[in-house]
Order: structure tokens, then C-alpha cells, then sequence
């Protein structure tokens, strides 16, 4: 006997508690059209994942009780298994328990309450959920007893910041007395299949340990398992969906594409359910009893898709594209725009801009000053063909001059002095940062006419938004982004950071694979080639002031994302003697990391990619003395 199992993968709106309502009746519709006999859908469905703290409105908990009686007021005799906050009647702020309410026939049926709830990376939901207890109630589908449970209930044993281990940490662990999902319960119960539903956050690689995960529970519990996720961007997270299902074995049979809005069905096989006339056992009865009708499968059923997984540098960059397309769009905005400098981060964020809304919205502006190379000027202008997005230039000279001339009248520069205005070529200064560990006039005030350049340029292109309503998407890498390479209120101006947890060096290999598509170049060979330059001094090289990004990127994956201090880091010979690095430089970069923390706070967010990036993750105290 099988099963056929409804997959809602949506894309869903966090906080539009009518619109998420409507789009979960139409894929219910669509689901049972195709022959569901259950359908599965997300952790918090009618809300949106993660509502963060518009959990503690007690008017937003409502209109979700009232969006799910809507829903489940639609249901027929198939089951319809939707995520929402439910208020537990508790006082205090928090009151709430993460909830999954089993519906068919017209109403709520049963609701299952998530037992683990995650407080480490991303997740913070010991702010606000109490945790579940009771591993029922089980849903009866056509005689088979169905499990239900909530994302880290699956994986079970508590886990701590070291989310990003391989399986989670998981095989030593599973069915053993560490093992606390509450899987084990359901299937000593009576359950024969498991639904899982999700609010996972793409990162890179993590559908390989997700479906780990999955593969060890159901071939170890000799079930099938069902996983459901979400899918688009909210903020700084990007859910990927990636939904799938295993067999009893632990063999992956269906899974939905990555980023990609779908509903499908899948028939899953059930182990001995020739036997079973009656689901559950061991003292919990299943919720149900009436009997189901088989409604026919509709022509249309794509059944068991086995979608592959994706290259892992398409991985990345689909993942880019959906959070930026989402991030536009959920807030309003139709077009964005981007200062193009030639340059391959620029490059980067255009491209993926352009795939993300079309080139129609996209508009790309050139602001050269008296130091940009002609080389520069030509590939910006290059790029915005290949892309075929609109180009404008705006040289910043004028206002550079007035404005250097300015501030030399306000700190009494004079002739022969190091006035802002004359400082063209001064050693050791750092290109488009706040602070260095440049000392001396002359490099005081080659920094200060650093930094106003790309200051000048912030207040362009914000001007720009103000009168044509266009979004300014930011260009700092991640490697960038953690050592202060940047200016704050001048290139971190803008809404959106497309590639703030994007290192350096991945960002060139994203270039070089989109350049591979079969669509022609999209970026510049020139702009991947040339050496890193802010072009904000003669002859400017970004090896001037930092290590090479071979060395660079290695270094603050340690320090932000491993969580080493420096100390730590030089007890690691391998990954000095592998990249090259001494002691100065590891202490110096760290120091930069951690004194860049202020400029961070004040920069727009970005799409995380990997187990830890700037925001959510990670939360570092800016008023720090630990080194």
C-alpha cells in the first residue's frame, strides 16, 4: 500500500496572514487535485518564517488563529497539516507553542506542538515558544498512522552553535539515550510515516546534511520520512525548499527544486500496512476514525519528481538571486540601482540583480573620480551591455574638488601642507575604510579624501533612489565586510548588501561560473581579471594594505565563522604553514574584525549563505577588549 503525500513548497509572506491563508487553501486544492491523500506544509505557515517578535503582538497571534480557522474551515475529508503559532494560554510574553494543526472536514482536528526548540545560529526560539510534550496525537490517513513534528524535531538531540557539523553531529546519536526527538515515540506509538515540517534557512551545503539527517532517521526507525521547507527570502535569511521525501530505507524518492515555488504529490510506499486495519498502539490513540474517501488522481499529478541537487556554485548564486528578487519586491520596489565601478564585486551584484528582476529594472551607474582608470570607466560600461541594463556616468569630480577644498579651509591646510585637496599619492594609507594603522598627517588626510570619494558616491546614488524610487543594492564582499574594508555612509549607503557573506575569492568563482551559463559573458573578462583596486589613490592595489585574499579569506573563516581567537589560530600550524600567515598578521586582522563591529551595525542586510554570517548569527559586543 502507498500513500500519496501533498508537498506545499511555498514562497510564503511573512505577516500577510489573509494572503498566506489564500495561498495555502489554493495548494491544498491543487494537491488534492492531483490525488493527495495528505498534505504537508511548512513550519509556520500561516505566518511566515521566523515572525521574530511580532510573535509578542498579541492582535498578530490572533489573526493567525483566525487565518487558520479559514483555512481549515476549507478542508474536506483529505488532511491538510499547516504550521502556526498557537497561543497556550500562558501569561507573560513568552506563551506561545510552535504548533502543527492537523485539519480535514471542515476544522482543526488536532494540533501537534513542537518539542525542540533551537536557540543557536539563526534560531531564537526560546524568546518566544514553550515547548511541546506529547509526541501524539497521530494522524489517520486511509489506515495509516502518520506522525507529525516541527524541523529540529527531526534531528533531536540538542544542539548548541556547532550547528554546521556534518549530519548535525547526528550518527553516534541516533536511537541512543541522547536521542530525544520525538520521532521515537511517534513510531513506538504506531506511526509507519513521518511528516517533518520546516523553516530551514538555505547555507551552503545544507541540503546534503538535511537529507542525512532524514535518510538515518527513517532507515534507523524503518519508516518513511516527509520534509517540507519553504522557499524566497526574508530579510537576511533565504529558505531554499529543497523539499523531499525517503523511503523506508532511507532513499531519497522525491525532491523538490531548489528556490523554486512548487506543489507536487508523491506515492510513498508503507511498510506492513497489509497488517494494520487501525493506526497507533501503545496507549495514544490517533486522531481520525471516520472513514476516508479516495478522491481520484487528477491527470495532471507529477508524481515521485526527483529534482537533482544543485552544483554548489549554482547553489550559491540561485540563492542570491532569490533573496534579492525578494527582498526587492516583498517591500515594494520594483527597480534597483547599482554604482558600477568596473570593478568585480560591482560586477557581481549587477549580474545577479539583472537575473534576479530583469535587466529592464536594473540600472547601473558609473561615478568616476579624477582617479578611475579608463580601463574601469570601459568595463562598467561593458558590463551594463553585456546585461543589458541601463548605464548612466556621474563623475564626482566637481563636488570631490569643492568639497576637499572645503574641509582644507575648516583645518587650515595651507600651501605645502597635507591638505585634503592636494594629497594625491601618500603611503600606507588604506583604500575605502574609516581607520587604519596609518599614522601621520599626510596619511590622515590621504584616508580622509579616500573616504569622501565614496561617501560622495552614497550620497549620488541615494539621491538617485529618492527621485526615481529605485533600491540601492550595496557591493561589499564578506572578507571586505569583516576587516572594515569599507566606508561607512559611502559604498555601505544603500538597502540591500546582495553579497555581504560572500568571500572575496567565491565571489570570483560565481563570476567565472555564470560566465559559463551559455548565455555569453556576462561579466567582463577585464573585471575578472585585473587586480582588487578601490581606485581611490594613484596606482591603488588592494595588496597594499591587506593580505592576499588566498590568505585573507582563510583567515576571517577562522575567526568568524570557526569562533578561533588569534590565539588559537596560531596553534594551528597547518593553517598558518597552508596560507602562508605569521603571527602579525593573524593578530592584525583579528584586531581589524573586531573594530569594524561598529561599522557593521549600521550597514544594510544582507542574504546569509554560510553557517555564519553578520547579523543573526552572530552577535559581538562592539565596546570589546578581548583579543
Amino acid at each position: 500500500m502507498s500513500v500519496r503525500v501533498g508537498l506545499a513548497q511555498l514562497n510564503l509572506r511573512l505577516g500577510d496572514l489573509d494572503g498566506n491563508a489564500g495561498m495555502i487553501v489554493d495548494a491544498y486544492d491543487a494537491a488534492v487535485a492531483d490525488g493527495a491523500r495528505v498534505v504537508v506544509f511548512s513550519e509556520l505557515t500561516v505566518t511566515g518564517y521566523p515572525p521574530e517578535d511580532l510573535l509578542l503582538k498579541p492582535a498578530f497571534v490572533e489573526g493567525a488563529a483566525a487565518a487558520l480557522a479559514r483555512i481549515a474551515g476549507h478542508t474536506g475529508d483529505v488532511p491538510a497539516v499547516v504550521g502556526f503559532p498557537e497561543d497556550s494560554g500562558a501569561g507573560g510574553p513568552i506563551r506561545l507553542w510552535n504548533s502543527a494543526a492537523l485539519c480535514w472536514g471542515g476544522a482543526v482536528r488536532g494540533v501537534f506542538r513542537k518539542h525542540l526548540l533551537p536557540n543557536y545560529a539563526v534560531f531564537d526560539e526560546q524568546r518566544y515558544f514553550v515547548p511541546g510534550s506529547d509526541a501524539g496525537p497521530l494522524l489517520d490517513v486511509d489506515g495509516v498512522a502518520v506522525g507529525v513534528s516541527v524541523c529540529e524535531d527531526l534531528w533531536g538531540p540538542p544542539r548548541t552553535a556547532d550547528a554546521s557539523a556534518e549530519d548535525g553531529g547526528l550518527p553516534s546519536i541516533v536511537g541512543g539515550e541522547a536521542d530525544t526527538s520525538p520521532a521515537l515515540a511517534q513510531v513506538a506509538m504506531g506511526a509507519q510515516l513521518l511528516v517533518n515540517l520546516n523553516g530551514s534557512p538555505y547555507r551552503r551545503g545544507k541540503q546534503a546534511d538535511r537529507e542525512s539527517v532524514a535518510r538515518m532517521r527513517a532507515a534507523a526507525l524503518g519508516v518513511p520520512v516527509v520534509y517540507v521547507n519553504q522557499v524566497g527570502g526574508q530579510d537576511e535569511l533565504v529558505f531554499d525548499g529543497s523539499s523531499f521525501v525517503t523511503d523506508a530505507a532511507g532513499q531519497v524518492i522525491c525532491r523538490l527544486p531548489a528556490f523554486v515555488e512548487q506543489v507536487a504529490v508523491c506515492d510513498v510506499a508503507i511498510l506492513g500496512s497489509e497488517d494494520s486495519s487501525s493506526a497507533g498502539s501503545g496507549g495514544s490513540a490517533p486522531v481520525g476514525g471516520a472513514e476516508l474517501r479516495r478522491s481520484g488522481a487528477g491527470d495532471g499529478a507529477a508524481l515521485n519528481v526527483l529534482t537533482p541537487m544543485l552544483d554548489p556554485l549554482e547553489e550559491v548564486w540561485q540563492a542570491l538571486v532569490a533573496a534579492t528578487r525578494d527582498y526587492v519586491r516583498k517591500n515594494g520596489f520594483s527597480d534597483v540601482a547599482v554604482g558600477l565601478s568596473g570593478g568585480i564585486d560591482s560586477s557581481a551584484v549587477a549580474a545577479i540583480a539583472a537575473d534576479a528582476l530583469g535587466p529592464e529594472h536594473v540600472h547601473g551607474v558609473s561615478m568616476p573620480s579624477r582617479y578611475s582608470s579608463e580601463g574601469s570607466r570601459t568595463d562598467a560600461a561593458q558590463l551594463a551591455a553585456n546585461l543589458g541594463i541601463d548605464f548612466r556616468t556621474v563623475p564626482i569630480e566637481p563636488a570631490h574638488s569643492a568639497l576637499a577644498g572645503m574641509l582644507d579651509r575648516s583645518t587650515g591646510a595651507g600651501p605645502g601642507a597635507a591638505g585634503i585637496g592636494s594629497i594625491a599619492d601618500s603611503a600606507g594609507a588604506t583604500g575605502s575604510t574609516d581607520a587604519d594603522d596609518s599614522t601621520g598627517d599626510a596619511a590622515a588626510a590621504d584616508l580622509t579624501d579616500q573616504n569622501l570619494q565614496s561617501r560622495i558616491r552614497g550620497v549620488l546614488l541615494m539621491a538617485l533612489s529618492n527621485r526615481f524610487g529605485w533600491l540601492v543594492l550595496t557591493t561589499g564582499n564578506k572578507t571586505e565586510t569583516s576587516v572594515g574594508y569599507t566606508t561607512l555612509y559611502g559604498d555601505t549607503a544603500g538597502a540591500y548588501a546582495v553579497i555581504r557573506d560572500v568571500p572575496k575569492l567565491l565571489v570570483y568563482e560565481l563570476c567565472a561560473w555564470r560566465n559559463r551559463q551559455g548565455d555569453g559573458e556576462r561579466i567582463p573578462q577585464a573585471c575578472i581579471d585585473k587586480p582588487p583596486s578601490a581606485e581611490l589613490r594613484p596606482d591603488q592595489r588592494d595588496d597594499q594594505s591587506l593580505p592576499p585574499y588566498e590568505l585573507l579569506d582563510p583567515l576571517v573563516e577562522a575567526y568568524v565563522e570557526g569562533d578561533l581567537s588569534a590565539s588559537e589560530m596560531l596553534e594551528q600550524p597547518e593553517l598558518l604553514d597552508q596560507y602562508g600567515a605569521d603571527p602579525e598578521v593573524v593578530h592584525r586582522i583579528t584586531r581589524l574584525v573586531d573594530i569594524a563591529e561598529y561599522k557593521r551595525r549600521q550597514s544594510p542586510p544582507g542574504p546569509r549563505i554560510t553557517a555564519k554570517s553578520f547579523g543573526k548569527d552572530r552577535r559581538m559586543p562592539i565596546t570589546n577588549f578581548f583579543r
